[in-house]
């Protein structure tokens, strides 16, 4: 029913690609990160609640069509369905459905619960293709609410101490699902870099609760202002802002990262930050393999991240499983 082409994976009988990598006539998208959703193409379907998203990410002019969670839409020789994902806000796997069987593109998604976007919901089926971001026994989560009171401590303890607090995060989901989660245990208002703004925005609009934020804007060549301190704030900011001209602002620093590549010490350390805080937008070892023996699928193919590893552990325990490559491949996840 899918088959894999130069712009990715290609549905012949509902003339449409899913989360192709080049432009292409029709787009049928699982969520808003930017290894899966990009711009160019003709027309886009999603599911409703990502709609904001895309907007914000395509602009006025695109051609964006979205259908509720659930709500079955012919196209062409398929019926076609979104289904929640619990990646991220709007997040959702795609089921086809025809003579041939039924097929479940999750996308990426996780198991784990998450205020800002409706929970995974596991779809039966005949054949699954299944991220892998973490595919390995190594990447097992701690439970959320552990993780969020280790951040209150950290920023708590750097507050004592004067220093500025950095946390580096993802900038659609990551920074919306933390904002989110610090509200059980403060009402304080969080700094973040600018660039995280339009997405923050995105998400209140879209009723997700989220703690206040404040711009930190790098002041203009020459200014005079005043010099804001930011000492005992928490302040969230992309990747990319590290060790630009913008963190001169933020005084004496301490720095962390909230991503599931925290995991493996190794990279802590690589890296360099101060603190890694093991929190993942994606799911770990044990809730990949529950998921597919959830879906009943005889057939499983994997991909993004460690897809030969979770195929061969598949097919060792009879599946019959193999691999779809993408075009990032060796990339950063959008974690």
């Amino acid at each position: 029913m899918l088959t894999e082409t130069s712009s990715g994976l290609w549905c012949a009988a509902g003339r449409f690609h899913i989360d192709p990598w080049e432009p292409v006539e029709r787009a049928v998208i699982t969520h808003a990160h930017g290894d899966h959703a990009r711009p160019g193409s003709g027309a886009y379907l999603c599911a409703t609640p990502s709609t904001t998203l895309l907007r914000h990410r395509f602009g006025p002019d695109a051609v964006i069509e979205s259908v509720p969670y659930g709500e079955v839409l012919a196209v062409g020789d398929v019926r076609l369905s979104f289904h929640p994902a619990g990646h991220v806000l709007g997040s959702a796997q795609i089921r086809i459905e025809s003579s041939e069987g039924v097929w479940v593109v999750a996308g990426d998604y996780k198991r784990a619960s998450d205020p800002t976007c409706v929970a995974f919901e596991p779809m039966r089926c005949d054949t699954f293709i299944t991220e892998s971001t973490f595919g390995l026994p190594i990447y097992r989560w701690d439970p959320t609410h552990t993780v969020v009171d280790d951040i209150a401590a950290w920023w708590s303890a750097n507050r004592e101490a004067g220093r500025t607090s950095v946390l580096f995060c993802y900038t659609i989901g990551k920074a919306q699902r933390l904002l989110a989660e610090l509200m059980r245990v403060t009402d304080r208002s969080v700094y973040v870099h600018g660039m995280m703004l339009a997405m923050i925005d995105a998400y209140r609009e879209s009723g997700v609760a989220m703690l206040p934020v404040a711009p930190v804007i790098e002041r203009a060549r020459g200014a005079r202002s005043a010099v804001r301190s930011f000492a005992g704030e928490l302040v969230l900011a992309p990747l990319s802002a590290r060790g630009t001209p913008w963190m001169r602002r933020l005084g004496d620093v301490s720095d962390g990262f909230a991503s599931g590549l925290m995991r493996v010490r190794g990279v802590r350390r690589q890296r360099g930050f101060d603190r890694g805080f093991v929190l993942s937008d994606h799911a770990d070892w044990p809730a990949l393999l529950q998921t597919v023996t959830e879906t009943g699928a005889t057939r499983v193919l994997t991909t993004h991240g460690h897809a030969e590893p979770l195929a061969r552990y598949l097919g060792e325990r009879g599946l019959q499983s193999g691999i779809i490559r993408t075009a990032w491949e060796g990339e950063p996840s959008s974690e």
